[in-house]
C-alpha cells in the first residue's frame, strides 16, 4: 500500500493487518479506511467469530471451608472487530 494523509486530520497512516485484511488506521484520530471488499472480509470474519463462540461454562465446584477466591479473569474480547478500535 502506498503512503497516505488521513483526510479528515492530515496526519500520516499506519497500515495494521487484521485477520486477511489490510486496513489503514489514522494515527492522530484513529479513523479507519479499508477497501470496500475487506469490509465484507470483516463482517464475515465477526459472524465466524460469533458463530463459533460459545457459553465456555464449567460445572460450579462444591463449596469448601479451605477454598480461596479465583484469580481474576482476563478480559476478554467482546467482537472480532473490538481488536480494530483498541490503543
Amino acid at each position: 500500500m502506498d503512503a497516505m494523509t488521513c483526510p479528515r486530520c492530515q496526519g500520516s497512516m499506519a497500515t495494521k493487518a487484521y485477520s486477511d485484511v489490510t486496513v489503514r488506521q489514522c494515527e492522530s484520530c484513529q479513523g479507519l479506511f479499508l477497501e470496500q471488499a475487506d469490509l465484507g472480509a470483516l463482517v464475515e470474519a465477526e459472524n465466524d467469530w460469533h458463530a463459533h463462540r460459545s457459553a465456555h461454562t464449567a460445572p460450579m465446584p462444591r463449596i469448601t471451608a479451605d477454598m480461596t477466591a479465583p484469580p481474576p479473569a482476563a478480559p476478554r474480547s467482546r467482537s472480532f472487530l473490538e481488536a480494530l478500535f483498541r490503543g
